[in-house]
């Protein structure tokens, strides 16, 4: 079953307060996301450390529930 887009920014939001999440449904069928996440806690953090902290907040979801995900992330300018 596919992951509805406010499911994952919910999850991203709750793990990082404060972030602004935009998520893009890459094939129009709720199953291949792009997600741009911009978050105070990536500020000096590597891009590998920025992805990772998302994938921890969305957990054992990815490559279940959530089959792709395309990530931008940054910090806030």
């Amino acid at each position: 079953m596919p992951m509805p887009a406010e499911d994952i920014v919910a999850l991203i939001e709750a793990a990082l307060p404060g972030a602004v999440v935009e998520m893009r449904d890459l094939a129009g069928d709720n199953d291949h996301w792009a997600a741009k996440v911009i978050a105070p806690q990536f500020a000096g953090k590597t891009r590998v450390a920025q992805h990772k902290m998302v994938y921890e907040a969305l957990g054992e979801r990815m490559g279940g529930e959530l089959h792709a995900l395309q990530l931008t992330t940054q910090a806030p300018n």
